[in-house]
């Protein structure tokens, strides 16, 4: 099971910033140690002009891509595709992309997982995948939704509730700080490897 404080979740309302927090914090850790070794992936809007149409996932290491969600696939195949919103799930291509990341391999030290969300956890072999990175020891930055009307959904409240989870609620006010606070945390975690 992880150490306390192994499991760092960044969560707030949508557009707060939780990618842009968790790709900072990346980049600052690489800087002060280049030979770190990251697995994972994150989530990136996918625009048309000022509207967003879908999201795409991006692997942290080799910048490999596929879709995560959109609005515009009206193939036969989509159509059988589970929703969340307006947004039809590619869990195929997701899982293509997402799940050889969450790969444990002896030199990992760290594990980003952006995010554990509803999108995400239409595919079955995603949660196991993430509770096994909890279970292994290794150091996890991950963003999860707020509650919809007060209620997590259940694959999310079981990485929230994990005893190693330390969660920060971010706003407009704390992002920078909780931004500093998280690299802190993550190189001091490393330096113990």
């Amino acid at each position: 099971m992880a150490a306390p404080g192994k499991c760092i979740l960044v969560t707030g309302p949508p557009g707060i910033g939780k990618t842009t927090l968790i790709i900072r914090v990346l980049e600052s850790l690489r800087a002060s140690n280049p030979n770190l070794k990251v697995q994972g992936f994150y989530t990136r809007e996918i625009r048309q002009g000022a509207d967003r149409v879908g999201f795409e996932v991006v692997t942290i290491g080799g910048g490999r891509r596929g879709l995560l969600s959109s609005i515009n696939h009206r193939s036969p195949e989509s159509l059988r595709w589970p929703t969340v919103g307006r947004y039809r799930v590619d869990v195929s291509s997701f899982e293509s992309i997402a799940l050889p990341e969450l790969q444990i391999r002896e030199d990992t030290d760290l594990f980003v997982v952006d995010e554990v969300g509803k999108m995400e956890l239409y595919s079955s072999a995603f949660l196991p995948a993430v509770l096994r990175i909890l279970d292994s020891n290794v150091p996890i930055l991950a963003s999860v939704p707020i509650p919809k009307q007060g209620r997590d959904v259940p694959g999310v409240a079981r990485v929230k509730n994990h005893p190693g989870a330390v969660i920060y609620a971010l706003n407009a006010n704390n992002r920078d700080a909780y931004g500093e606070r998280i690299y802190s945390q993550i190189a001091h975690l490393l330096e113990k490897k």
